[in-house]
């Protein structure tokens, strides 16, 4: 079964200097049927002005990805760790038992577009730690590429949770599958473009919960860029 997370029954934030969508419930936005899926627990398409950002805050307990769409983001924390993430990379921040960190549009002249991705953790009280990783775009292409995963091998970041995270750069009119294990469940986010999954059509911000399904034959139906998140049915 695929259920259809349209993009305009999200949830809206706009500070000005933000203007978030939210798949799941955050902050002040509730809704009962979302708020979460599997360890999944958050998702927001974030845009960001040039120079502004999220002051210094606090953390527990949770695994942080962020993935840039364009721009770049600005990321610093308590622990001496801090970058810039660009395209093309991945950055992955365990909380754990508490961390303090930034996060600013590295541009004074360009806006920043990335996703904010949050993942329970498969235990509390970590060692707060962070990574950041970058993937060739040819391997992405036409094609999923694992930029997340509890080993974090090659280029993919490691988080400490049973989940595996892929992207694809899917060209119009190519096809791509995807096999789903027993006791596993699909959360797809399409970040660009529009796609055919399973007959099912997505469009630019849909998501999609996919339950008891074995495969799926995901088509593009214009330049897509797709997020695909092989969960764990329980956590």
């Amino acid at each position: 079964m695929i259920t259809v997370r349209a993009s305009e029954a999200r949830g809206n934030a706009d500070h000005g200097w933000l203007r978030s969508k939210h798949s799941f419930s955050f902050g002040s936005y509730f809704d009962p049927a979302y708020v979460g899926f599997g360890p999944l627990r958050v998702i927001n398409e974030d845009r960001v002005v040039p120079g502004a950002g999220f002051g210094t805050h606090g953390h527990r307990d949770m695994e942080i990805v962020s993935y840039v769409l364009d721009g770049a983001l600005e990321h610093k924390d308590n622990t001496g760790s801090g970058s810039v993430i660009r395209p093309g990379e991945i950055q992955r921040m365990t909380a754990g038992r508490g961390i303090l960190h930034s996060e600013y549009n590295h541009s004074k002249q360009d806006p920043v577009h990335f996703l904010q991705i949050w993942i329970n953790p498969s235990q509390k009280g970590l060692e707060p730690g962070y990574e950041q990783k970058a993937f060739e775009a040819a391997d992405a292409a036409n094609q999923l590429q694992l930029i997340a995963s509890p080993e974090g091998s090659g280029s993919a970041v490691k988080i400490h949770q049973d989940a595996n995270i892929y992207v694809s750069r899917l060209g119009a009119g190519n096809n791509m599958n995807f096999s789903i294990d027993d006791n596993r469940q699909a959360w797809i986010q399409l970040a660009r473009g529009e796609v055919s999954v399973n007959d099912t059509s997505l469009r630019e911000g849909d998501g999609a919960a996919i339950v008891n399904e074995a495969k799926l034959s995901i088509t593009a139906l214009q330049d897509a860029e797709i997020l695909l998140f092989d969960l764990p049915v329980d956590e």
